[in-house]
Order: C-alpha cells, then structure tokens, then sequence
C-alpha cells in the first residue's frame, strides 16, 4: 500500500512538471493551452487503464495537475468540434460521427484502416487520420480513447491481441500527426462488442472524444 501510494505522487509531480513546460511551450507558440485531463475525467481515465483503484487514483491526480473546461463552456467547445469532424469526414465513405450528450464519438469501417488480419496502414487511412488530427489539435481540451474493435472470427485472444495492435497503431500516427500523447487512451476491445450480425461492421475503429472538465 505504501508502494502504491508513493507511487501515485511520484507520477503526480511528474505530471505537474510537465504540465508547467508544456504550459510554458503552447505560450510560446501561441496555441490554446487545456491539453490537460480534468480531476473526474481523470479518474474515468484511470478506471478505463488499469480497472483498478490505484489507476483511478492516478488518473485524478493528473486532473488535478493540469485543469480543464468550466461546465459552461463544455456544450459549445464540443459543438464547434463536431461540427469540424462532420466537416473533415463529409467526404469519407468509410467515417461516422455520433454524439452522447456531450461525448463525441468518430467510427471508421475496419477496412478503410487496415487489410483484413493486419494492423498496419493502409495509404488511404493516413489522409483520414490527418483530417481527424487536425480537429483533435484545434480542440486540447479532450482525451481521446482510440478502440480497436474486431469480428468474431478467430480465437478471441487472437482478436484481442489485433484490435490492442491496431488501436496502437492508430494512436502512434495521431502522436506523428501532433495530438499530445498523454491526451491518447488506446484500447482493444477484440471481439466483445459488436454492433451488428455484419462482420464487416464490427471490424472498425472508434474514436471517443471526451470534454475535460474543471475540478
């Protein structure tokens, strides 16, 4: 317990120092600065890391350290950041946005990604995920789960093990194309959610995007 607990304030100062360099640079640069992860987001994030109390714990640590949106400003930040993701997409086949309340969702047919049983690009997919990096960038202040999501065919760990391969895969280009690594969850889900008796459709990718919230 008591290794657990000096863990979580080690990460803790390391969050907050480089919360305060990366604060320092986005200045510098003149960007929007909120790259950081809200106290209940946080948690959220932690629960969904490591399914247990100490990440949980971490998690609100690091929302803690670096802040986020006020609960009046959250309904029109992620307004304007669906309207630029429907906009990036419009012309995609393969690309749908959804929204929850105010959890923005980006899901990708598996096949615009990746050929079948691979988990490297395919050409096509970069020009989708540079579209997407470019709304992720104009709006900081979200984390992003990246979820691999695959069909029932196959062994299930084999298909755990393919989704936790292309959702890092996607995770790395989005890094490459400048969303904030820290900001980025990514998550195989295998085959444990599927959306349709259509293989095809549960072969894909979701992008969730959730608003950082104050406190």
């Amino acid at each position: 317990m008591k290794k657990s607990f000096l863990t979580i304030i080690v990460i803790a100062m390391f969050v907050n120092l480089f919360a305060c360099a990366s604060l320092q640079t986005q200045q510098e640069q003149g960007t929007a600065v909120g790259a950081g992860v809200g106290a209940g987001v946080g948690a959220v994030l932690g629960q969904v890391i490591g399914r247990d109390t100490e990440a949980t714990l971490i998690g609100a640590g690091i929302g803690a350290a670096l802040g986020g949106l006020a609960g009046n400003q959250i309904g029109r930040y992620m307004d304007q950041q669906e309207r630029d993701l429907r906009n990036a997409v419009a012309a995609s086949d393969s690309a749908s946005i959804s929204r929850d309340q105010d959890i923005l969702r980006a899901t990708f047919k598996g096949e615009a990604f990746f050929d079948y049983d691979k988990s490297t690009l395919l050409p096509g997919a970069y020009t989708e995920l540079r579209r997407i990096s470019d709304v992720l960038n104009q709006y900081p202040q979200t984390i992003i789960e990246v979820g691999g999501h695959t069909d029932t065919r196959g062994s299930e760990e084999y298909n755990q093990r393919l989704s936790e391969r292309r959702a890092e895969t996607i995770k790395n280009e989005l890094i490459r194309n400048g969303v904030l690594a820290q900001r980025i969850n990514a998550v195989g889900y295998g085959e444990s959610r599927p959306i349709s008796s259509d293989h095809a459709m549960n072969r894909r990718v979701e992008i969730t995007i959730v608003p950082i919230r104050q406190g």
